[in-house]
C-alpha cells in the first residue's frame, strides 16, 4: 500500500482545471490552492487556461468575501484573511497575462484593491496588491486613469508604499508614480493632488538617499524627470514649506553619493539637475550641510556637496560647450538638421550655468558675511573653479565670434553667467573680457528681435568698469554706450513708465552717467536717434512719480545729454514734439526746485546728482529757453 502511495501521480493542470470548473465553491477553492503551488508565474498560457476555467464571477466573489463583503461556501469570518491573500495572489498572477490585465473586469477591481491597501494595515497582502495595480495600470489607458481617479495618489503618498526601503513594494510604488507621470502632466497632478505628490517626492528622496543599488538610480531618474518638468512652481512651493526638512538632507546625501563615485555621465547630469532644483527651492545655502553616507568612518566636511557640484558643473560646461561648438560647425556644413541635438545640449549646459551663478551668489554672500561656514582653503578652491569655468565660457564665445555667430540662447546664457561672475569680480579675465565686449553686448537670444538681455546681464560689470576713464574708453570704443542707452530705453518701456525697479534701470542709469561725466576725457558723441529716444524715455519715466531718486537720476542724465544739443535742434527732430520738451522742462525745474535739505534727507547720492543738474543748467540754459522759463517760473 505504501508503494502504491509513492507511485500515485501528482496533480496535473488538467486536474486543477476540472476542480475549477466544478459546480461547488469548495472545488474551485481547492483548484485555486493547487494552482498556486505548481503553476509558474511566467507560464502565461497556463495562467490563461486557469483564468478562463475559474471565471470572472467567482474571482470577484472571492475578493469581496476576503474583504468581508460577500459569501463563498465554506468561508467563515475567521479565515477571511487567508482567502483575501489567496484572491489577491491569484489576481496578480493572472494579470501577468496582458490581455487579462487590460480587461474591464480587472480595471473595475482597482478601487477594491486600493481599499484593501488602506484597510489592511501592515498586511502581507500589500505587495501583491501593488503588483496587481502596476500590472493593470500599465496594461491600458483605462487602468492608469482609474488608478488616478480612485485614490491612487493618496495610497502612494501614505507610508504604506515605502515602509521598507528598497523592498519590492517600494519599487512597485515608484513604478506606479513613473507610470502616472507618463500619462498625466505634472501640472494636472499638482492641481489635483499637490499635498499628496509632495509627500511622494519626499518618499522617493528617502529611497534615493539610503539605497545603493539599481533602485537608487531609478529614484534618481524619476526625481530628475519630476524636477526638470515645466510648470513645477507649485511643487517647489509645496516642498519649500514642508515642516519636515529631513528630505532635503536625503537629497544632499544622494547627490553626493552619485557625484563622488564612478557612474555614467548621464547619471551625474541628473544629479546636477536635482542640485539645481534644490537650490531653487531652498536657496544657495542648501549646498552647505551635514552629509550622512554608509561605511564612512570619518565625518564628511559640510562643504563636500558644494565642491562636488562646482567641479561637476565645470566638467559639464567644458564638455558640453565643446560639443556645441562642434555640432554648430557641422550643422553649418550639412543640409541635415542637428537642431534637436543642439537644443538638448543647450538645455543641459543651462543647468550647469545656473549652478555656477548660484555658487557665485553664495560665495559673494560669504565674502560679505562674518560667518565662517567654509574655511579659506574651500574658498580658494571655489574661486579657482569659477575662474576656470568662466575662462572656458569666454573661449566658447571667442570661437562663436570668429564663426560669425551672434544669435543663440546658449550664447546669451554664456553672457549671463559671465555677467554674474564679473559683477562680483569685475577685474577677472580683464583682457579677454575687453576683447569680447563688442561681441557680448550685441548677442541676441533666439526669440529676441534685437540685443537686450545681453546688455542687461553685463550691467553690473559695466557700471563698475565705467567708474574709471579707461573703462569708459573701452565701452565707447565698441559702441557699448549706445547699447546701454538702448537697454535703458527698453527697461523703462517695460516698466510702463512706472518707477517700480528691479535694479537694472539704475545700473543702466549709473553706467550712462559715468560715461557722460567723462565725455571730455573719452571724446565721444551721441547720435541723434539715441539722444532723442533716451530723452523721450526719461520724460515718460518721470511723469507722475514723486520718487526723488528717480527724478534726480533722470534729471542728471537729461542735463548731461543737453550738453550735446540745443532746444531748437530737438524741436527740428521729427520724433520730438512740444509735449516731450515740456515734460523735460518740468523735470529739470522739479529737480532744481527741491531744497538741498530735502535732497540730503533722501540720500547723499541725490545731493551729488543735484550738483550735476545745477552745473549743467548753468552751461546750457541759454540754449533751452523753454527749460529756463520753467525753472524761473
Amino acid at each position: 500500500m505504501e508503494s502504491q502511495q509513492q507511485e500515485s501521480p501528482s496533480p496535473t493542470l488538467e486536474d486543477c482545471l476540472k476542480l475549477l470548473k466544478g459546480e461547488r465553491d469548495e472545488q474551485r477553492l481547492a483548484g485555486l490552492l493547487l494552482v498556486t503551488k505548481f503553476c509558474k508565474s511566467d507560464d502565461l498560457a497556463s495562467l490563461r487556461r486557469v483564468y478562463d476555467a475559474v471565471g470572472v464571477r467567482f474571482l470577484d466573489r472571492l475578493l469581496r468575501t476576503g474583504m468581508g463583503k460577500g459569501t463563498i461556501s465554506g468561508v467563515t469570518g475567521e479565515n477571511c484573511d487567508a482567502y483575501l491573500q489567496l484572491s489577491v495572489t491569484v489576481l496578480a498572477a493572472f494579470c501577468r497575462v496582458p490581455e487579462i490585465a487590460a480587461s474591464e473586469d480587472m480595471v473595475l477591481k482597482i478601487p477594491l484593491v486600493l481599499e484593501i491597501i488602506t484597510k489592511q494595515s501592515g498586511s502581507s497582502v500589500h505587495e501583491e496588491c501593488f503588483e496587481f495595480l502596476y500590472l493593470v495600470s500599465s496594461a491600458s489607458e483605462d487602468g492608469v486613469m482609474t488608478l488616478y481617479k480612485s485614490g491612487g495618489m493618496e495610497v502612494l503618498a501614505s507610508p504604506i508604499s515605502t515602509y521598507v526601503e528598497g523592498s519590492h513594494l517600494a519599487k512597485l510604488a515608484m513604478k506606479l508614480v513613473d507610470l502616472l507621470l507618463t500619462k498625466l502632466s505634472l501640472e494636472t497632478i499638482c492641481n489635483d493632488y499637490l499635498s499628496e505628490f509632495s509627500l511622494i517626492v519626499v518618499q522617493i528622496a528617502r529611497q534615493f538617499a539610503v539605497l545603493h543599488d539599481a533602485v537608487k538610480f531609478e529614484a534618481l531618474r524619476l526625481l530628475s524627470d519630476i524636477f526638470s518638468t515645466k510648470n513645477s512652481a507649485q511643487l517647489y512651493e509645496a516642498l519649500r514649506v514642508l515642516p519636515d526638512v529631513s528630505w532635503s538632507n536625503c537629497m544632499r546625501d544622494g547627490i553626493v553619493a552619485i557625484l563622488q563615485n564612478r557612474v555614467a555621465p548621464a547619471e551625474k547630469l541628473r544629479a546636477l539637475i536635482l542640485a539645481e532644483s534644490m537650490v531653487s527651492i531652498l536657496g544657495e545655502r542648501w549646498l552647505i550641510g551635514q552629509i550622512n553616507l554608509p561605511n564612512m568612518k570619518e565625518p564628511i566636511p559640510v562643504d563636500r556637496c558644494l565642491l562636488l557640484v562646482l567641479e561637476q558643473s565645470r566638467i559639464e560646461v567644458a564638455v558640453l560647450l565643446n560639443e556645441l561648438a562642434y555640432l554648430k560647425f557641422e550643422a553649418s556644413k550639412q543640409s541635415s538638421s542637428l537642431d534637436e541635438t543642439i537644443l538638448l545640449k543647450q538645455r543641459n549646459v543651462a543647468i550647469s550655468f545656473s549652478l555656477v551663478e548660484k555658487i557665485v551668489k553664495l560665495i559673494s554672500e560669504f565674502g560679505e558675511s562674518e560667518e565662517n561656514i567654509i574655511d579659506d582653503d574651500t574658498f580658494v578652491k571655489v574661486i579657482n573653479g569659477l575662474n576656470e569655468t568662466i575662462g572656458v565660457v569666454l573661449d566658447y564665445l571667442q570661437d562663436a565670434k570668429e564663426h560669425g555667430q551672434r544669435k543663440g540662447d546658449d550664447l546669451l546664457a554664456s553672457v549671463r553667467v559671465i555677467g554674474s561672475y564679473l559683477a562680483e569680480t569685475p577685474l577677472a579675465c580683464k583682457e579677454k573680457v575687453s576683447g569680447l565686449l563688442d561681441y557680448m553686448l550685441f548677442i541676441e537670444g533666439v526669440d529676441e528681435p534685437s540685443p537686450f538681455y545681453s546688455t542687461c546681464f553685463l550691467l553690473p560689470m559695466l557700471c563698475q568698469m565705467t567708474m574709471e576713464v579707461e573703462g569708459c574708453k573701452v565701452l565707447v570704443s565698441c559702441g557699448g554706450h549706445k547699447a546701454v542707452c538702448d537697454c535703458l530705453i527698453k527697461l523703462i518701456g517695460q516698466q510702463s513708465c512706472m518707477a517700480e525697479d528691479d535694479g537694472s534701470i539704475f545700473l543702466a542709469c549709473d553706467t550712462i552717467l559715468n560715461v557722460l561725466l567723462k565725455k571730455e576725457q573719452v571724446q565721444f558723441t551721441l547720435d541723434e536717434s539715441t539722444l532723442v529716444n533716451l530723452l523721450k524715455a526719461l520724460a515718460c519715466w518721470t511723469e507722475g512719480t514723486d520718487d526723488p531718486t528717480v527724478v534726480m537720476m533722470a534729471s542728471s542724465i537729461c542735463t548731461l545729454v543737453f550738453d550735446f544739443t540745443s532746444e531748437q535742434a530737438l524741436l527740428n527732430h521729427p520724433n520730438i514734439d512740444q509735449s516731450t520738451l515740456s515734460s523735460l522742462s518740468r523735470l529739470i525745474a522739479r529737480s532744481l526746485s527741491s531744497s538741498r535739505q530735502d535732497i540730503l534727507k533722501d540720500a547723499k547720492a541725490n545731493s551729488d546728482l543735484l550738483e550735476i543738474v545745477t552745473a549743467g543748467y548753468s552751461r546750457w540754459a541759454s540754449r533751452f529757453p523753454h527749460v529756463r522759463e520753467a525753472v524761473e517760473r
